[in-house]
């Protein structure tokens, strides 16, 4: 096995170059898209005992590494797409965080003779995860004091399960909306021939013009200010989270016409996303779940299931787009990375900030219904 940090690093590069090579030169790999398609990758890389599922190579990328990628792309994000899908982005995510919390809860209460008296830890833990990310899984694992077994079970049933969840958002649209269809298949042959519509896809994979010395040294200063000063305002005003410090002042940043003009924010940000989810399918390792038991992985299948029965189901009933759904539901479930990776690898780039917005959202409110949904099952349930 390789445990150096740097060469474990060096094998999750291999893994991202892999995906997007796989997506820009076969259509099944670019349906998958090479955010899931490196997730995929790593995950097995990790599980036959290539790679470990605890790295220092992982802490780096899980943090400061995602921060410094979400920076980059808002900071080539034009503010006025929010426009376009804001409220119905709202409302879809509301639906799946209604959706995460009941299944979380009603998990908790059939499979509870299974998993013993931590089960409303999981609880807390998959109602916070499964409203914005693994941040909040990690957080409210810490609060509850979750037992270490049980902890790192649960983060690989939550990758495992996460992944599952992004193929089938990846092609829910389609199923749901015979229209986007087509409109898929129009994006699949621009992208072919090297031709999009929205500037902001095509960033993801080339700039627009020129990339310089100059132009990088801004982004980097600017990247980095931007989360430190993310970090210093949520301890001066902790009422605020970082996160939405974080996207607050990057969107702002973005706003300076010297921003606006240099290039290659967007794609340097993306190769970080990718990254990041490529580590998150390294740290599963699925002889976690044997040695705690099968009831974990199940615990988690049952809180994405009510979740997508309430998203798709109530937004099918309410006439909602299908693409908004199912960006909506990756930020449920992935947070924002998740959200921005499925909108750009669906072409449904104008949901691209609003994914995000929401998915920040989730940092923000996760916490504070996976401590509740916690509670009142540990109340129930008499531990």
């Amino acid at each position: 096995m390789v445990t150096n940090p740097f060469a474990v690093f060096l094998i999750l590069t291999g893994v991202v170059l892999v995906a997007v090579f796989l997506e820009g030169r076969y259509k099944l790999f670019r349906s998958l898209s090479a955010a899931l398609v490196g997730i995929l990758l790593a995950m097995v890389l990790s599980n036959v005992g290539l790679i470990p599922g605890d790295s220092q190579a992982y802490d780096v990328l899980i943090d400061p590494g995602i921060s410094l990628g979400i920076v980059l792309i808002l900071l080539g994000v034009n503010l006025r797409t929010i426009r376009q899908a804001g409220p119905a982005m709202l409302a879809a995510f509301g639906l799946g965080a209604l959706g995460t919390a009941a299944g979380a809860f009603l998990s908790a209460m059939i499979l509870a003779p299974a998993v013993g008296p931590e089960t409303w830890k999981l609880a807390g833990q998959f109602t916070g995860t499964y409203n914005g990310g693994g941040v909040n899984f990690a957080a409210l694992g810490r609060a509850f004091d979750t037992s270490s077994e049980l902890f790192s079970a649960a983060i690989t049933a939550d990758v495992l399960v996460t992944a599952l969840w992004m193929m089938a958002c990846l092609a829910t649209p389609a199923l749901f909306a015979r229209r986007k269809r087509a409109a898929d298949e129009s994006v699949d042959q621009e992208l072919d021939q090297g031709q999009v519509h929205s500037k902001l896809a095509q960033a993801l994979y080339k700039s627009h013009g020129s990339v310089t010395l100059q132009g990088i040294c801004l982004l980097a200063f600017v990247a980095a200010g931007s989360v430190w000063g993310a970090r210093q305002m949520g301890e001066w005003i902790p009422v605020i989270p970082e996160v939405l410090w974080l996207t607050t002042i990057a969107i702002a940043v973005a706003q300076w016409p010297p921003i606006k003009n240099v290039q290659g924010s967007t794609l340097l940000g993306y190769y970080l996303l990718l990254l990041f989810l490529s580590t998150n399918g390294a740290q599963s390792v699925f002889a976690r779940i044997i040695e705690v038991g099968p009831s974990v992985l199940y615990f988690a299948l049952g809180t994405v299931a009510l979740h997508g029965l309430c998203i798709f189901g109530l937004g099918w009933l309410l006439r909602m787009d299908p693409a908004t759904l199912a960006v909506a539901s990756q930020a449920n479930v992935g947070g924002p990375a998740s959200a921005m990776a499925l909108a750009a690898a669906r072409g449904s780039t104008h949901l691209v900030l609003p994914g995000i917005a929401v998915g920040l959202l989730g940092y923000a409110v996760g916490n504070y219904s996976g401590f509740a949904i916690g509670t009142l099952v540990r109340s129930l349930l008499g531990y």
